[in-house]
C-alpha cells in the first residue's frame, strides 16, 4: 500500500441536526413561483403543482432519520485514496470469496440507487436463487458527491476510474473486479474496462457512451435522434460543463431550488411516463437530494461535467474485456445500432430489458440484480 493511499475505516450516516435545522429554515421561507397555463404542467420543466405538493410534504412528513437507518443497514467505510476521502458500501456476498462487482452511481444520484439491490446480488439465497451466486459488492460515493470528499478542481470520469482501481486493489486488496453503472458510472465503468483490462474482469452498462463514427444508414438515422434528444434534454450538462460554478452556486443555498433542478431528470428519465411517483416515492426523492445538501454537495457534483469534458476524447480504443449491455426501454438516450456497439466493445451480452429506465437499478431492482448477477456469473464460470 502506497503513502497516498489509506486504510478503510468504518463509517456511519449520522447528520448533526443544526445541518437539518438550517436546511428546514429554507424549506420554512421557500415560496413557490408561477408556471404557463398548459395542460401539460411538465412541458415546460419542472410541475410548479407538483413541487408544491413535494415542498408541502418534505417541510411536514419527511424524516430524514428514518433515510439514516435505511442507509446504515448496510456497512459503510470511508478510506483516503490520493486526494479523496471515498465513501463506500462493502458488502460480503454468499458466494465464493473474492468474487466482486463494483457499482457505480451517477448525476442526479446516489448510493441510494442501489439499496435494493444490495441483497439481491450479495445474498441471491434470500430470494430463491442459489447462494453460490453471490458476490461481493463495493458501491462508493463519486468524488465530490454524498459523503466522498470533493476534489480540489473538477475531476473526470476516466480519472475516477483509477481512484476506483486504487480503492478495489490497493485499499480493499482485491486482485481483480467485476464493474457495472449508468450515467456517469457508465463512463466510468468504461474507462475501466479500456484502461484497466488487467484488474477488470468484464463490464456491465445500463447506458451506451460513445460509438465509433461511421456513416452507415443506421448510424446517421441514430446520430439523427440523438441530436434531437441532446437538443430537448441537454441544457443542463451544457451549463454544468462550461459554468458549473454559477449554476452550483445559485443551486447551493436552497434546497428547494436543487430539488426543481433534479426532479424533471427523474421525472423524464425514468420510465414514468409522466407520472413520477409510478417510479420514485417522495420519501426516496427526497433521500437523495438530501444526500447531496448534508453534504454540500451540490457545486461539486457538477464538477464531473467540466472534468469530462478535460478528458476528450472520451475513448480512444476499444474495450476488450467482455461487456454485457442491459437495454431499459425509459432510458432517455436511443440505443445506438449493435453493429456500431459491437465496434467499440466486446460486447458479449445484449439484453432488451421489458421496464425501467435511466435509474435503472432504483426503478427495478429485481430485473436489474437478475440481469447484472446472470451476466458477470456466466463469465465467472
Amino acid at each position: 500500500m502506497t503513502d497516498d493511499v489509506g486504510s478503510a475505516l468504518p463509517f456511519e450516516v449520522s447528520v448533526s441536526q443544526n445541518v437539518l435545522d438550517k436546511i428546514s429554515v429554507r424549506l420554512a421561507l421557500s415560496e413557490i413561483g408561477y408556471a404557463p397555463d398548459t395542460a401539460d404542467a411538465w412541458h415546460y420543466g419542472t410541475s410548479a403543482a407538483y413541487l408544491a405538493e413535494f415542498l408541502e410534504y418534505w417541510r411536514e412528513s419527511y424524516d430524514w432519520r428514518a433515510t439514516e437507518r435505511e442507509l446504515n443497514r448496510f456497512p459503510q467505510f470511508k478510506a483516503r485514496v490520493e486526494d479523496i476521502d471515498v465513501h463506500f458500501y462493502h458488502v460480503r456476498g454468499s458466494g465464493p470469496e473474492g468474487r466482486v462487482i463494483l457499482l457505480t452511481h451517477g448525476w442526479p444520484g446516489s448510493v441510494m440507487e442501489f439499496l435494493g439491490v444490495i441483497e439481491r446480488l450479495a445474498h441471491p439465497e434470500r430470494f430463491g436463487g442459489e447462494a453460490c451466486e453471490g458476490f461481493d459488492l463495493v458501491i462508493p460515493s463519486l468524488p465530490g458527491y454524498g459523503f466522498s470528499s470533493r476534489p480540489r478542481a473538477p475531476i473526470g470520469p476516466r480519472r475516477t476510474a483509477q481512484l476506483w482501481r486504487r480503492l478495489m486493489i490497493d485499499v480493499l486488496g482485491y486482485s481483480r473486479f467485476y464493474a457495472q453503472g449508468g450515467d456517469w458510472g457508465a463512463a466510468i465503468t468504461h474507462w475501466l474496462g479500456s484502461d484497466h483490462p488487467d484488474v477488470t474482469v468484464a463490464i456491465h452498462l445500463n447506458l451506451l457512451l460513445g460509438t465509433p463514427p461511421d456513416d452507415s444508414p443506421e448510424m446517421c438515422e441514430w446520430r439523427e435522434r440523438l441530436n434531437e434528444v441532446r437538443a430537448l434534454e441537454s441544457g443542463y450538462a451544457h451549463e454544468q460543463a462550461t459554468r458549473p460554478q454559477t449554476i452550483g452556486l445559485a443551486l447551493h443555498d436552497s434546497p428547494l431550488g436543487f430539488a426543481a433542478w433534479v426532479l424533471e431528470k427523474f421525472q423524464r428519465w425514468g420510465d414514468t411516463r409522466g407520472d413520477i411517483e409510478s417510479r420514485f416515492s417522495k420519501d426516496l426523492l427526497i433521500g437523495n437530494i438530501m444526500i447531496y445538501l448534508v453534504n454540500e454537495a451540490v457545486i461539486s457534483s457538477l464538477w464531473m461535467y467540466t472534468g469530462a469534458d478535460t478528458e476528450m476524447p472520451r475513448y480512444t480504443s476499444r474495450v476488450e474485456v467482455p461487456v454485457g449491455v442491459a437495454l431499459f426501454p425509459g432510458e432517455f438516450l436511443p440505443i445506438p445500432p449493435r453493429a456500431a456497439v459491437e465496434r467499440a466493445l466486446n460486447l458479449q451480452r445484449w439484453s432488451p430489458m421489458p421496464s425501467g429506465g435511466h435509474f435503472a437499478a432504483m426503478e427495478e431492482p429485481a430485473l436489474f440484480a437478475d440481469e447484472v448477477r446472470s451476466f458477470f456469473k456466466a463469465i465467472a464460470s
